[in-house]
């Protein structure tokens, strides 16, 4: 019974011990939640004012280029998929993937050719145990990117866009990432960056703005080429910060969770090492009773 009651006290030090390391896990990831709302807030108007403007610049030139003109008979297309470096987030890195494998299929359903991109080490992790080909990777940034990151993972895919299909060049570039909702809500979404929808530009009221008419100089083509790496790197980098904040608010909630079973189950060890203790006291009580019943009665036989 001892050897018993010892395993109990040895697994209750090792869960304590574990719940200590969750709850600070918690505690880290809702420490940085905060910032990485503050970079989404600070993020998202730039992005949606540049895209308005190359809307802008789209609607009034007739000019044939990759950031608004549909390919007859799209070949190829890239998915630029973000998933997490680190684990012990739930399941934020296998949702997002299983987005871009939804994504992967619908694009095949229409006989299109899918490049694949992946930023973070769950993602490259998933796919080569798989053996599937990655056309490129990034890791080590995933929960603080900067625009520099972001310039670096657009730089391959700005370069696919621009070149023919031959040439291995895509028509259309798509980007998965996980939007950031609330501190419980965290949705993985797929978006079609390139090319861009000329209705993406919306006013309060959810109707379509009416663009004003724009004069080129040098030309059209000039400055959509000017705006095509600004638009796909801030799209990015908005998407990379949304990711960043949806995987620190999922640790959070996984590792409050974790700290929360850990406790219960501290709890229900300490239930049966009380039992176990309890049992091995009324063990012992018994052998002194036994003892000192059998010692009375040889005495008593003695006496005899």
């Amino acid at each position: 019974m001892g050897a018993q009651l010892r395993v109990y006290k040895r697994r209750i030090r090792s869960v304590t011990a574990t719940k200590k390391i969750t709850k600070a896990m918690e505690m880290i990831a809702a420490s940085r939640i905060v910032k990485a709302q503050r970079q989404v807030a600070a993020s998202t108007p730039y992005a949606t004012e540049l895209t308005r403007a190359v809307t802008a610049v789209a609607t009034g030139s007739t000019t044939k280029h990759p950031l608004t003109t549909e390919a007859d008979a799209p070949a190829r297309a890239a998915i630029l998929l973000i998933t997490s470096d680190r684990g012990l987030a739930g399941g934020y890195s296998a949702n997002a993937i299983k987005a871009a494998e939804r994504l992967t299929e619908r694009l095949r359903g229409e006989g299109k050719e899918v490049v694949t991109y992946v930023i973070g080490r769950k993602g490259v992790a998933y796919y080569g145990f798989r053996e599937r080909k990655i056309a490129d990777s990034w890791t080590g940034f995933t929960d603080s990117p900067t625009y520099a990151d972001a310039k670096r993972a657009a730089a391959p895919l700005i370069e696919a866009v621009t070149q023919e299909t031959a040439e291995g060049g895509v028509d259309e570039l798509h980007i998965v990432f996980t939007e950031f909702v609330s501190m419980m809500t965290q949705n993985p979404v797929d978006d079609r960056m390139l090319p861009l929808s000329l209705d993406t530009t919306k006013d309060e009221e959810g109707k379509g703005e009416i663009l004003p008419l724009f004069d080129f100089e040098p030309s059209a083509e000039d400055v959509l080429d000017a705006l095509l790496p600004r638009y796909v790197e801030s799209r990015i980098y908005n998407a990379l910060l949304q990711a960043a904040a949806s995987e620190h608010a999922a640790r959070r909630r996984a590792m409050k969770s974790a700290t929360d079973n850990a406790g219960d189950l501290i709890k229900s060890l300490s239930r049966l090492a009380n039992a176990a203790r309890q049992a091995e006291i009324t063990q012992e009580i018994s052998e002194i009773v036994g003892g000192a019943s059998a010692l009375a009665d040889a005495t008593a036989g003695s006496d005899k």
